[in-house]
């Protein structure tokens, strides 16, 4: 057993598969109201959140990818229960005020053909000032001796554009105007590339890179592995190379669903952390292991179900015990609910849950 670790020193320890004084433990993602329901039944309200579970710290480079300026919007329609907005390309989204979780509902997306492309691309400007923080000389001095793992943001070459064209519109346009959507992964491939190269040159040993894609659903990728490789790919590559290049050789993509079928290409194109591997949609942290071995490392792999209302100590323990012992002893994975805890999931429910990973994590 190693001796008292940085969270830096743990979290490399943990995935390069070395002998960590205890697992990293990746920050859980909470519902708003989650957090609301465990302070009324007896979560510390003098606290921090992290501190409290004894999550890890991580931290972002402030590194803006954002189209900038954001697009301009007005409300163009409102019920007591929700409100249309427009944007200034003409993208409309019907968004609820009634409830604090679910996901706004577009009706119609920004980006519908090459007209408005061109528009939003003048919001995709990787020159302009805004990309790095005012005083970036002061920030580089902040973060050479840190005692936690830094992490660049490495942008999205499918989420984005499926954001902005919709899923179902790019799905159709793969195939019916490719010439369209290679240009746009590629200038979106460009443009991470372009933004991030000072950070890689200018700040050493950065740990993590990160990639959000949310590309899968229940039963599978939202476009094919064909089609990652044709259109995904390369642009892919030309951003995770320099990252590779700048000694960053773990780079890790978010992406909910079932994402099995795209972990071989992402191995391929230098992205090998996967998370936060959700259970309801297969997703199965000791078969990856076994199909992908070390190759692969993981964060996730826990079902937010085993912890709901109605389920007690050992449906969570039949759930924790059924696989992260068993991962942590191999390494290279960090146990995490499968995506943002729900208010379902009471506060005694969740106490219990992670005095059960902390003590896995730590007698391992």
């Amino acid at each position: 057993m190693a001796g008292k670790m940085t969270s830096r020193e743990r979290f490399h320890a943990t995935f390069r598969f070395g002998q960590p004084d205890r697992t990293w433990l990746f920050p859980q993602w909470v519902f708003s109201e989650t957090t609301e329901r465990w302070l009324r039944e007896g979560m510390p309200r003098d606290q921090h959140f992290n501190t409290y579970w004894g999550y890890d710290r991580y931290e972002y480079l402030p590194l803006n990818l954002a189209l900038w300026p954001p697009l301009e919007t007005k409300v163009i329609e409102h019920a007591p229960e929700w409100h249309v907005v427009e944007d200034e390309l003409g993208g409309q989204v019907k968004a609820w005020t009634d409830r604090g979780i679910g996901m706004s509902q577009w009706l119609r997306h920004p980006v519908r053909d090459r007209r408005t492309w061109e528009r939003l691309k003048l919001h995709l400007d990787p020159a302009a000032p805004v990309r790095y923080p005012e005083y970036w000389e002061d920030y580089k001095r902040s973060v050479r001796d840190r005692d936690y793992a830094l992490i660049i943001n490495l942008g999205s070459f499918y989420g984005w554009i499926r954001n902005w064209v919709g899923m179902e519109h790019l799905a159709l346009w793969y195939f019916d105007d490719p010439d369209l959507v290679h240009e746009m992964t590629d200038y979106v491939g460009d443009f991470i590339y372009r933004v991030v190269e000072r950070a890689l040159d200018e700040i050493p040993e950065i740990d993590v890179g990160m990639v959000w894609e949310d590309m899968a659903m229940k039963t599978g990728p939202l476009i094919s592995p064909q089609l990652f490789r044709d259109f995904m790919m390369e642009p892919m590559e030309r951003v995770t190379r320099a990252a590779n290049q700048a000694g960053v050789d773990i780079i890790m993509v978010d992406s909910d669903g079932n994402n099995d079928d795209l972990v071989p290409l992402w191995l391929e194109g230098h992205v090998n952390l996967l998370f936060p591997l959700e259970v309801a949609a297969g997703s199965d942290p000791i078969k990856l292991r076994e199909r992908h071995g070390r190759e692969l490392l993981m964060i996730g792999g826990v079902d937010k179900r085993a912890l709901r209302d109605n389920c007690t100590k050992a449906d969570i323990e039949r759930e924790v015990m059924s696989k992260v012992p068993e991962m942590v002893r191999q390494g290279g994975f960090s146990p995490l609910v499968d995506h943002a805890v729900p208010p379902d999931v009471p506060f005694a429910n969740f106490r219990y849950y992670m005095d059960l990973v902390n003590e896995i994590c730590t007698l391992q």
